[in-house]
């Protein structure tokens, strides 16, 4: 099996480090890794495959004189428009998880299971885009309800957990914790969040926009017809909430007008689905939890009933693992389907 140079940017970072374990876990075809980050990261270790790496410096000639093949971008926005063009010249595929190449059309959006035909785009500009966490989570449910019935709108409401706002998203949640049992709390710093998030939620993520919502709902909005090439209506409220690292949605979804559900049709090609698993038995207290999802790389669906009032309305809930199926592991089945179909 041919193997690759494969560079990780952001290797300190709650998702970089996640790359690592993922790639350790698919036991990914690695010749050279090449951990990258911030001159103040720099020289910092990492460990893999029972090495060790020392961390060096992201500079614009590092992709040129070290030969990548693939390179994982997860180090913010600013980052990837400066580094991601020149990794993408030096000749490596270039799979970023910021926002910042999402909705460029020349740059394809890819969920594995959803849309992979569209990685063959990759060579227009060298660069494959990772989706929003919460709208990798989503299609991967949509998709197989799309193929059942032809979804004509969508309503979600998320409830995202602390890891999206990275390692001091997460830090800040546990603080603000134990300065709550030591009846510290109203000293506890707001620095991730702009309130407090430990016994708390909150109805703002990034943004606000002019319509009212903000970049964070716009992004599953603007992301989710591009990944399904459907211009479809959906309406989304996002949320942070006291949760470490698995998201959770609640959904709605509205099919014609002629439509009348069939649940175990619904349940059965949601369950049939690749890397989707339906966990669905209210009486019995079985359904997603963030708690269930962490730490895998399943999106799980359940609360799944038709709308008390009309035939052609369905309700579910999903958990995934935001670090994982929402970052890392999507990045991961990119660089797996892309050296699959560079195969063929």
């Amino acid at each position: 099996m041919k193997k690759y140079n494969v560079a990780v940017v952001g290797a300190t970072g709650a998702v970089g480090e996640e790359i690592f374990r993922v790639l350790e876990e698919q036991k990914f075809p690695i010749n050279q890794l090449l951990p990258l980050a911030s001159k103040n990261s720099a020289g910092k270790e990492i460990e893999f495959f029972g090495k060790h790496y020392k961390v060096q410096e992201l500079t614009n000639d590092i992709f040129d004189k070290e030969e990548i093949d693939i390179a994982f971008f997860s180090a913010g926005g600013s980052v990837s428009a400066k580094f991601c063009p020149i990794a993408a010249e030096s000749g490596a595929v270039v799979i970023d998880n910021s926002s910042h190449f999402r909705m460029d059309e020349n740059v394809p959006l890819v969920v594995p299971e959803v849309n992979p035909e569209d990685i063959n785009a990759w060579k227009v500009k060298g660069i494959i885009a990772n989706p929003n966490c919460s709208t990798i989570q989503m299609v991967l449910t949509l998709k197989p309800l799309d193929e059942l019935y032809g979804i004509k709108r969508v309503d979600v409401s998320t409830y995202q957990a602390t890891s999206g706002a990275g390692k001091k998203g997460m830090e800040e949640l546990v603080h603000q914790m134990q300065d709550f049992f030591a009846f510290k709390l109203d000293e506890s710093k707001k620095e991730a969040f702009i309130h407090q998030i430990a016994l708390n939620v909150i109805p703002h993520i990034d943004t606000p926009q002019p319509n009212g919502f903000t970049r964070e709902e716009m992004k599953m909005v603007n992301e989710t017809q591009k990944i399904l090439h459907k211009n479809m209506e959906i309406a989304a409220t996002c949320v942070r909430v006291p949760v470490l690292r698995s998201h959770s949605e609640a959904i709605t979804v509205t099919f014609g007008d002629d439509v009348d559900i069939d649940l175990d049709r619904v349940k059965g090609a949601l369950n049939n689905f690749k890397d989707v698993e339906v966990i669905d038995n209210l009486e019995k207290g079985i359904y997603p939890m963030p708690i269930v999802a962490t730490d895998t790389d399943t999106t799980f669906v359940g609360r799944i009933r038709k709308d008390i009032y009309k035939n052609n309305i369905l309700h579910f809930f999903n958990a995934a693992d935001q670090l994982r199926v929402g970052a890392a592991t999507n990045a991961v089945r990119i660089a797996q389907k892309w050296i699959e179909m560079e195969d063929i």
